[in-house]
């Protein structure tokens, strides 16, 4: 029997109240829990009230006091759709398992959109048929509908006592044990892994282990991994070796959460190999992790694989690479070793810049190594050669000009004026390059020369004009150094005498001390005849 409360609540739901005061009063109602016939058939009228607040307070009061008589108004409520749906399936679940079967049985009729929502309702019915059955919601086919079951029954987990949990994990391990001639899909194994890291039972640990295979679909293994960080679990050299594989995954949802589990985890140096693998993920980011994790190790593994990553596309991985490698003795040597192997001039330019704040501590010997393909380069025409000049002047210029002056008297000694044009013109270029260095340049152009006689050749020929400043410009006269050249030849001479005769008196006196000097040296030549008749020509004889 109604005590006198109740019956005032009663007095209030009556249609002539106002909407929120009703509302008010159906909610009191639910939560006093009176289950008097009286209060049922009264909020049993007001199902189909025209305010439609009321009438979702209503089923809810209905729901919370367990009037079971009200299942048929709660399962028609739910094929009507609309939002008094989803109030009506919450009701309907919590009654039990009468409610429950009626409302698994009402899936098979309703459109996709209710169906969800009846598997949302089951989550949160309060029942263990109702759990039950929105647990089975997982394996339903219409991925919709278990992710609406997944979502809320995780909702619902923090509500759960440790006996309701301990139930749900058992039903979810029961349903994620291989069964013969059955297989879960795609959508229903991943709900359930979630929820079994929602649960975080220790138990779901060898699940979790066994569904990292890279066989395995993305979205399985990437509720794995996030459902091993919700557990306790220990690394062995197996399981870290899945850890690996997963960070060095394609697909950045698996790469993540492995990458997540392996930030406490300890690179030692005999598991060097198995996180160099990672220096070839297809992210940046897991390279610069792997960086990071193998930054007390330095072998020559480590360095070939730190050199792959100087010519990526992200800054922040090729800057990290570089600084480990000039940390590192073999990291150091890798870079050299790679830069005289460089494919191009554009990667030769790369590997050379960054070496350059650690060039000092290049050995002698792997110097000499450097300036020897520099020379080959040189020699063949090769623009990489100046990215090994560079990083060779960053070590010791100095040491460097003597180099290139050595290589080019050495190569003029042997005859060989060609080549050692090529060092002379390089040396050329140093604005400090001495006088003597720059008459062995003129002097071999002036040899390697067409000797070609008319006006417009040799106003074009680069050693006539090195030879006139040098004319105008001395310490050591010009002259002196041509006594000195025996290996010049009497065309040679000729030549450099009858250009300069024409020109002002400075270069006339030096064109005739050339002809002299041919003279002296091939006097009874027929080209001492020309140069004879040059000399008095220009009025020098």
């Amino acid at each position: 029997m109604l005590d006198a409360t109740s019956k005032k609540l009663l007095q209030l739901l009556k249609p002539g109240n106002p909407a929120e005061l009703r509302c008010a009063a159906a909610r009191v109602l639910g939560e006093v829990g009176a289950r008097e016939p009286e209060l049922a058939g009264a909020l049993f009228e007001l199902i189909n009230d025209p305010e439609a607040d009321v009438r979702l307070q209503v089923l809810r009061t209905l729901g919370q006091l367990h009037v079971e008589q009200a299942l048929p108004q709660f399962l028609e409520k739910v094929r009507q759709g609309g939002l008094e749906a989803e109030v009506a399936a919450e009701a309907a679940a919590r009654l039990g398992a009468r409610g429950t079967k009626a409302l698994q049985g009402l899936m098979h009729e309703v459109a996709p959109g209710l169906r969800r929502r009846i598997a949302a309702a089951l989550a949160v019915g309060g029942t263990s048929s109702a759990g039950a059955a929105a647990v089975d919601a997982l394996r339903d086919s219409d991925p919709g509908v278990v992710d609406a079951a997944a979502r809320s029954l995780l909702n619902e987990v923090p509500t759960l006592s440790a006996a309701q949990r301990r139930t749900l994990a058992d039903h979810v391990l029961e349903l994620l044990a291989p069964k013969a001639g059955s297989k879960l899909s795609v959508s229903s194994e991943t709900a359930l892994l979630r929820l079994m890291a929602g649960l975080a039972d220790s138990r779901g640990a060898a699940v979790f282990w066994s569904r990292l295979d890279a066989l395995q679909p993305v979205e399985v293994r990437a509720a794995a991994l996030q459902g091993l960080g919700a557990v306790p679990h220990s690394l062995g050299k197996d399981r870290l070796r899945r850890l690996l594989d997963c960070a060095a995954d394609r697909d950045f949802r698996v790469a993540a959460p492995a990458l997540m589990l392996l930030k406490e985890a300890t690179a030692s140096g005999r598991g060097d190999k198995e996180w160099l693998a990672l220096l070839d993920a297809p992210d940046a980011a897991v390279r610069r992790f792997a960086i990071d994790k193998l930054a007390d190790q330095d072998s020559a593994a480590l360095a070939q694989a730190l050199i792959r990553q100087l010519g990526h596309r992200d800054r922040e991985l090729h800057a990290a690479a570089l600084e480990r490698l000039g940390k590192m003795k073999h990291g150091r040597a890798a870079l050299a070793g790679a830069l005289l192997k460089a494919r191009n001039v554009d990667e030769a330019w790369l590997l050379g810049r960054a070496q350059a704040p650690f060039v000092k501590d290049l050995g002698s010997a792997l110097q000499k190594q450097i300036f020897g393909q520099v020379c080959n380069y040189l020699e063949d025409g090769d623009r990489r050669a100046d990215a090994l000049l560079f990083l060779l002047r960053e070590a010791d210029a100095r040491a460097l000009r003597e180099q290139l002056e050595d290589k080019a008297l050495a190569l003029r000694k042997k005859k060989d004026y060609a080549t050692a044009l090529i060092y002379l013109r390089l040396l050329g270029r140093d604005p400090a390059c001495g006088e003597a260095l720059r008459f062995e340049l003129a002097a071999c152009g002036l040899h390697l020369s067409e000797h070609n006689l008319a006006a417009d050749a040799r106003a074009a020929d680069p050693c006539l004009d090195q030879f006139a400043r040098l004319v105008r410009s001395h310490e050591v006269e010009p002259a002196e150094r041509l006594k000195q050249a025996k290996w010049l030849q009497p065309e040679d001479l000729f030549y450099l005498g009858f250009h300069f005769v024409e020109g002002e008196r400075t270069e006339r006196e030096f064109g005739a001390q050339a002809l002299r000097l041919l003279l002296k040296r091939s006097p009874r030549s027929k080209i001492a005849k020309d140069a004879r008749s040059k000399l008095r020509s220009a009025g020098l004889k």
